[in-house]
C-alpha cells in the first residue's frame, strides 16, 4: 500500500529502526536522546518490562513439568530445543520452527527470539571488549578485509555503553582484553583461584580472570533513573528480570528512548524490504506486513537502521531490489550475504576436582572464569588462523545418596554438597570465508509473503585444528591444576547454536570488498545503516554483544551529526 498527502505525512518519522533487540534498543535511545521522531520496528509481540515476565518468580515446581519441556514439544522444535535457554520458564520468549521456517542447505541452528526486546531478554550477557589486536588480525594475516576502524575508535562507545547497561568486572589490566567501566566484579570460587594460580606459574600470556557481565552489582544513579535494582543472583535471568538486574532492551533502552517523547514502537511488523528512491539515490523508508492482518503499510524516515539481528538483516537488505540494486540494497560488491561467520563452541571437559572439602561459594553467580584468547595474539604461532577464549566454572552439586538410603536419611545426604566438578568450554573464532553464506529461496517464502532465508554455512579444516588445540591445552591446564577425570569432548554441533553469528554486510575501507563504511553506512545507500552483528568483518573471540552495542552507539551520533550539516 503506498501513501501519500498527509497519510504519507503521518507515516513520517526522521528515523527508522528495524529491530528492538540489544542493537536496536541502542539505536533507539540515541536517537530519540537526540531529538529524533524515531519509529522502531519489531516482527514480534510486545514485551512490557516486569508485567510480561510471567514465570520469573516461579518456583520448579509451579511448572507441569518440573521446568522440562515435554517430548512432544521437543520434537515439534528440533533446532529452538537444542538451545541450552529454552525451557518451560522461557519457552515464550523463542521464536517456534514451524512459525518462522528457512531452509537449511548445510546445517545451521538459528535460534530466534522475536519479541519487542529480541534476544536481550535471553542472552548469556557477557560482555568483553575487544582489544587493538583483534580489529588489525585481518591486516596482519589476509585472512579477511582490514577493518575501517580500530580500537581507538570505539574505545570512548565502549565506555559510554558500560556506563549506562552497568558491567560487572576486575580491572585487570591485559592489553588483550582491555579494561572498561567496571562495576564491582564477581568472585572466583577456592577451586578457580586454584587453576588461575596454576597457570599464572606456567604461562606468561595467559590469564584467568572473572568474567565480565551485564549485571548490576552495585547500581549508580544512572541504574536507579532507568528503574533498575541490584542483581539478586539468582540466574534465572532467561525468564526476564523484574529487577532490571541484567541489561536488556526492555528494563533499559527502550524505556529510556520512551521517557524522550520521541519513540514509536510498533510491535507485529514484519519489514518486508527497504524502499529505494531512484530519484534522490538514497533510502526512502520501509514496507511492513502486519504480522496478524497480512496488511501492508509503508513508512518513511531521512535515516534507518537496520539492526533485525545478523541473518535478518540480511535478509531484508536482500529482498530490497530495485532497478538501482537488483541484488539487495546496496549490493554493488556482490557480497551482501557473504562472508557469514559464528563462534566455534564445539570443545568442552569435564573434570572432577577432590580438594577443597570444606569450601563452598554465594549464590548463582550470573557468569564464570574466562581466559582471553592466547593463541597467534601478536603473530602467526601455529599451523592454525587466529584462536579461542576458555571459559570455565566450578561447582558443586548435591550429594548423590547410596541405594540403601530412604526417609529422613535420604532427605539429609541432599542437603550436603558432593565433589567438586568443573566444566570448561571454547569460543573459537571462525575465520570468514566467501563460501559461507546466506541467500534467499527462490521458491519458498514464509507466512507474510517474504522469501525464506537460505543458509549455506559450515565449519573449515582450521576450526578443526583449533577444536583440538583447545582440548589438548584445556586438559593439560586442568591436570596441572589437580584436577582428575578430565574428559574431553566434542558435542559436533550444528553452526549456529552458539548464537553468535555475524557477517554477510561486513564493513570495509573499499566498496569493492565490503558493504559498510566506517561509520556502518552502506557505502553506496548512505542513509541507511548497519550496526548489528551482520557489520562485522571478522568474529574475534570475545563474546560479541558489547561490540554491536558500541558500535550501534557511535554510528546513530555520527548520523545525527550528519543530520545537522544536511550531509543526510
Amino acid at each position: 500500500m503506498n501513501i501519500t498527502g498527509s497519510g504519507k505525512e503521518q507515516h513520517t518519522y526522521d528515523a527508522i529502526v528495524i529491530g528492538s533487540g540489544i542493537s536496536g534498543g541502542w539505536a533507539a535511545k540515541e536517537l530519540c536522546e537526540k531529538g529524533l521522531r524515531t519509529l522502531v520496528l519489531e516482527r514480534g509481540r510486545d514485551v512490557k518490562h516486569i508485567e510480561d515476565y510471567p514465570t520469573a518468580m516461579n518456583n520448579p515446581w509451579d511448572f507441569p513439568h518440573r521446568n522440562r519441556m515435554p517430548m512432544s514439544f521437543d520434537e515439534e522444535n528440533p533446532i529452538a530445543t537444542k538451545c541450552y535457554a529454552l525451557d518451560e520458564g522461557t519457552q515464550h520468549f523463542f521464536a517456534k520452527d514451524n512459525e518462522h521456517p528457512y531452509v537449511q542447505e548445510k546445517p545451521f541452528d538459528w535460534i530466534k527470539g522475536y519479541q519487542v526486546g529480541g534476544k536481550s531478554l535471553i542472552w548469556a550477557r557477557q560482555t568483553q571488549r575487544w582489544s587493538k589486536y583483534d580489529f588489525e588480525a585481518n591486516a596482519r594475516d589476509g585472512a579477511a578485509v582490514d577493518w575501517p576502524i580500530r580500537y581507538e575508535d570505539i574505545a570512548p562507545w565502549y565506555s559510554h555503553v558500560e556506563r549506562f547497561a552497568g558491567i560487572s568486572g576486575n580491572k585487570d589490566g591485559l592489553d588483550t582484553l582491555p579494561d572498561g567501566e567496571f562495576l564491582k566484579p564477581w568472585e572466583l570460587n577456592c577451586v578457580e583461584k586454584e587453576v588461575q594460580k596454576t597457570v599464572a606459574s606456567l604461562y606468561k600470556d595467559r590469564h584467568v580472570i572473572i568474567g565480565r557481565c551485564a549485571h548490576l552489582t552495585e547500581p549508580k544513579q544512572i541504574h536507579f533513573d532507568q528503574g533498575r535494582a541490584q542483581c539478586q543472583a539468582r540466574h534465572l535471568c532467561y525468564r526476564g528480570c523484574p529487577y532490571g538486574g541484567y541489561f536488556s532492551s526492555n528494563a533499559s533502552t527502550l524505556p529510556w528512548a520512551a521517557k524522550t517523547g520521541k519513540l514509536t514502537l510498533r510491535p507485529f511488523s514484519v519489514v518486508e524490504s527497504i524502499i529505494y528512491d531512484e530519484k534522490k539515490g538514497k533510502a526512502a523508508g520501509v514496507r511492513v506486513v502486519d504480522t496478524n492482518t497480512k496488511q501492508v503499510t509503508e513508512y518513511f524516515a531521512r535515516i534507518i537502521f537496520v539492526n533485525a539481528a545478523a541473518l535478518n538483516t540480511n535478509l531484508v537488505l536482500l529482498n530490497s531490489t530495485s532497478r538501482r540494486f537488483p541484488n539487495g540494497l546496496g549490493n554493488d560488491s556482490g557480497l551482501l550475504g557473504r562472508y557469514v561467520a559464528f563462534h566455534n563452541y564445539r570443545g568442552s571437559l569435564n573434570a572432577t576436582y577432590e580438594g577443597f572439602p570444606d569450601g563452598y561459594y554465594y549464590g548463582r553467580r550470573p557468569t564464570t572464569a574466562f581466559m582471553p584468547n592466547f593463541r597467534n595474539v601478536h603473530r602467526q604461532e601455529t599451523d592454525f588462523l587466529r584462536g579461542y577464549m576458555v571459559a570455565f566454572s566450578a561447582a558443586r552439586a548435591t550429594g548423590v545418596p547410596s541405594e540403601e538410603t530412604f526417609g529422613a536419611s535420604f532427605k539429609e545426604s541432599l542437603t550436603k554438597p558432593g565433589p567438586w566438578h568443573t566444566y570448561m568450554m571454547m569460543q573459537g573464532e571462525t575465520v570468514p570465508r566467501y563460501e559461507n553464506h546466506v541467500r534467499l529461496s527462490t521458491d519458498l517464502k514464509d507466512q507474510w509473503g517474504v522469501p525464506q532465508l537460505v543458509t549455506s554455512i559450515s565449519y573449515t579444516d582450521n576450526d578443526e585444528k583449533l577444536l583440538a588445540d583447545f582440548l589438548e591445552q584445556g586438559t593439560y591446564m586442568l591436570e596441572k591444576s589437580g584436577h582428575i577425570n578430565i574428559r574431553p569432548s566434542d558435542d559436533k554441533r550444528n553452526p549456529g547454536l552458539d548464537i553468535h553469528e555475524m557477517g554477510g554486510v561486513r564493513m570495509g575501507k573499499d566498496p569493492k570488498t565490503s558493504l559498510l563504511n566506517a561509520h556502518n553506512q552502506l557505502h553506496s545507500v548512505k542513509n541507511v545503516f548497519v550496526t548489528d552483528g551482520a557489520a562485522m568483518t571478522s568474529t574475534g573471540t570475545q563474546n560479541p554483544s558489547i561490540t554491536f552495542m558500541a558500535l550501534t552507539a557511535r554510528a546513530a551520533n555520527y548520523a545525527v551529526t550528519a543530520m545537522k550539516r544536511k550531509e543526510l
